[in-house]
């Protein structure tokens, strides 16, 4: 059985993580048992997870999307856990992807001061990213990921069947993640990705492996993010104000973490290679990958200010001041760099070219 080691608990792939599960589950310390799906998951996956346990348990459903991501989301699940009678000893089981099991992990680990949760991922997203480090917490104010604390969950199960119940476009928006941890951390990583230019679930599994692999040596060697795990935001200074900045617009169709993350990859390998000499063929080869891959989507010039706009409440900033995380060269990071406003209008006008 595959298994990696995060800080205080299993990250288990394939069918035996079921059995790992039933017997942590069975062990007689859980009172009463919880599941938390959003209206997609419920539909989809849910099936998937009864075929495979036998539990009782009571079924708690929200809103699907990112937007439902905040406080009143985290209010309707904590007056449903209490109207439950779920008590200190009780576990909440998020089926999901990396929003569920954000906003899962959030309401559990402030429910009665803290509750056990497990998280089964659902999405090439929640498995990659979501599954490792702990981060959890909810938008607020706009705000992508304004609220939450860092909480480990008991087990996280990566099970690849569920892969086969998403929509093309949420297949793909996962890989803008993959690509990071290539560009940012391990060069091999990414000279397969780039030989792979049709992404398939079949090709997939080496890719999420390794990915998790990555984020976990990475969390164990710096989990509260003071240093190394910095290099994880490549590409989210940028990406997230776009991301942010789609949602809240009522005009523009909101788009997928990753198609957001993969704008600002391209825009922060072009600022890599203005400040510090990036190989400029590699950054030709991401634009081009990132184009074929998530199409081109486009935004207009009187959109740039909001993104500035934005960038200002990144969590990275220092003093004020926005900070990002550029490259050297491949696998090779630079923390902490200021970048000038009109280098920044640059970067996007570059992407849209």
């Amino acid at each position: 059985m595959k298994q990696i080691n995060a800080v205080t608990y299993p990250i288990l792939f394939e069918e035996d993580y079921y059995i790992n599960l039933a017997i942590l589950l069975q062990k007689g310390y859980y009172s009463s048992f919880f599941v938390l799906v959003d209206e997609h998951t419920k539909k989809h996956c849910l099936p998937i997870f009864n075929s495979k346990i036998d539990l009782p348990y009571e079924l708690i459903t929200i809103p699907a999307g990112e937007e439902h991501k905040n406080l009143d989301t985290c209010t309707y699940v904590w007056n449903k856990l209490a109207e439950l009678k779920a008590d200190r000893k009780s576990v909440l089981i998020n089926i999901g992807g990396g929003m569920l099991t954000d906003i899962g992990g959030f309401i559990a680990s402030t429910y009665k001061r803290g509750i056990d949760f497990i998280n089964i991922s659902t999405s090439l997203l929640g498995m990659v990213d979501a599954s490792v480090g702990g981060k959890t917490g909810i938008d607020f104010n706009g705000l992508k990921n304004q609220i939450g604390l860092f909480a480990n969950p008991k087990m996280v199960v990566i099970d690849y069947n569920y892969l086969k119940t998403l929509p093309k476009r949420e297949l793909i928006s996962g890989m803008a993640e993959i690509i990071k941890y290539g560009l940012s951390y391990d060069a091999n990583l990414w000279n397969i990705i780039k030989a792979n230019s049709k992404i398939e679930q079949s090709n997939l599994s080496e890719f999420i492996y390794r990915s998790i692999e990555i984020k976990n040596e990475i969390v164990l060697k710096d989990p509260k993010e003071q240093n190394l795990r910095k290099i994880l935001n490549f590409g989210h200074t940028i990406g997230h104000a776009i991301e942010t900045h789609f949602l809240n617009s009522s005009t523009k169709k909101t788009l997928t973490h990753g198609e957001a993350i993969a704008i600002g990859l391209v825009c922060e390998t072009y600022l890599s290679t203005t400040l510090f000499n990036y190989p400029k063929e590699e950054l030709t080869i991401l634009k081009n990958y990132i184009d074929n891959l998530f199409g081109k989507i486009y935004f207009e010039k009187t959109d740039f200010n909001h993104f500035l706009e934005l960038m200002k409440h990144d969590k990275k900033n220092i003093k004020g001041e926005v900070r990002f995380v550029l490259l050297e060269d491949i696998a090779k990071s630079k923390i902490d760099c200021k970048v000038s406003t009109d280098l920044i209008i640059d970067s996007l006008n570059f992407y849209l070219s």
